[in-house]
């Protein structure tokens, strides 16, 4: 436990610092963890011996759509350099002809969705960072990108503390045996708690709408916390790896923000 709590605090101070001091550290940390994601799903998937997908070119892909995407959002590229990820993706097909893969459409399955799954969500934070509110695309706001690590953060507390003391029935037992119906209700408590705190320093949204964004964050950060121990369990693993001590993998860490993002960004787009 105190391995996993001082892992877990300066995994915390380096996420708040690299989102809110400036956006070349947020570009700077994303980038990071975008490949770091990707190297360890992609790894995990070669140890299964189903394919022989190159970590180092497809990491680079990953990178290369949050890359393209920061350069879009923050107005310094104009939508065209989308299509310099458009050719990433063209030459991988492309190179299935000369790979000699057993299964070459597995092959590159398992690479799209290791872009879908990770590249792609991480790189939709620049439009969080960006784009929201909508009338001045190009200055960088931390707030609700800040907002949703939280979120996730109290959520996972809250589910934990209340599950582990109250929890009775199951939420997902096929996929997730640990996790109980009163784990996710008391989360999504705590996480509704804490949208107060933003409504008072953020008053530009109002309480009722920080309050209907802290609740998709915790029912979508749940769903990405299954999500990721779907994979788990269909690939015969514990944790996605060892990175953090006391936590597992990075995907252990980021598996949530995976999914809640599109709640975050359907939030703000449609709702505020």
């Amino acid at each position: 436990m105190l391995l996993r709590t001082l892992t877990g605090a300066v995994y915390v101070a380096l996420i708040v610092a690299g989102i809110v001091i400036h956006q070349y550290g947020f570009f700077v940390l994303f980038s990071i963890v975008t490949v770091l994601c990707l190297w360890e799903f992609y790894g995990l998937v070669n140890a299964q011996k189903r394919t022989r997908i190159n970590l180092y070119y497809n990491c680079f892909g990953g990178w290369l759509m949050f890359a393209v995407s920061y350069l879009y959002a923050s107005g310094l590229c104009p939508v065209t350099i989308f299509y310099v990820y458009f050719l990433y993706l063209v030459v991988l097909l492309i190179t299935e002809l000369y790979e000699k893969q057993l299964d070459p459409i597995s092959h590159a399955a398992y690479i799209v969705l290791g872009q879908v799954y990770i590249a792609l969500p991480v790189s939709l934070l620049n439009g969080i960072a960006f784009s929201l509110p909508a009338e001045n695309a190009a200055e960088y706001r931390s707030i609700f990108v800040l907002a949703l690590f939280v979120f996730i953060w109290i959520n996972d507390t809250g589910a934990y503390l209340i599950g582990v003391n109250f929890g009775k029935h199951r939420l997902l037992e096929r996929i997730s045996p640990k996790k109980s119906w009163e784990g996710f209700f008391g989360g999504m408590l705590f996480t509704l708690a804490s949208s107060s705190v933003f409504a008072y320093f953020y008053p530009a949204l109002a309480v009722g709408q920080w309050a209907g964004l802290a609740l998709a964050v915790s029912l979508f950060a749940t769903w990405g916390d299954l999500i990721e121990s779907l994979i788990k369990r269909t690939l015969s693993i514990k944790d996605s790896g060892t990175a953090i001590p006391g936590h597992g993998g990075f995907l252990d860490r980021f598996d949530s923000l995976l999914i809640a993002v599109y709640a975050v960004l359907f939030f703000l787009g449609v709702c505020v």
